[in-house]
């Protein structure tokens, strides 16, 4: 299982859902996916994710064994 801080680090940079998936290139519906955990994204979106938010993969996706 995979967890993500994306909600955490989108609210603290004071940004809508909108505006990173605009910034990402994705649509408002994938952040809302990302943030409730329905969704994994790709290697190449979680590496843009970083790369916006200036942090490892690491930083921002928690893997959990179950």
């Amino acid at each position: 299982m995979v967890k993500n801080r994306l909600d955490e680090l989108r609210k603290s940079k004071g940004i809508s859902q909108e505006e990173l998936a605009a910034v990402l290139e994705v649509s408002r519906q994938t952040i809302g996916s990302l943030e409730n955990g329905r969704y994994n994204p790709s290697i190449t979106l979680a590496f843009k994710i970083a790369k916006y938010f200036e942090l490892s993969i690491e930083d921002i996706f928690i893997y959990e064994e179950e």
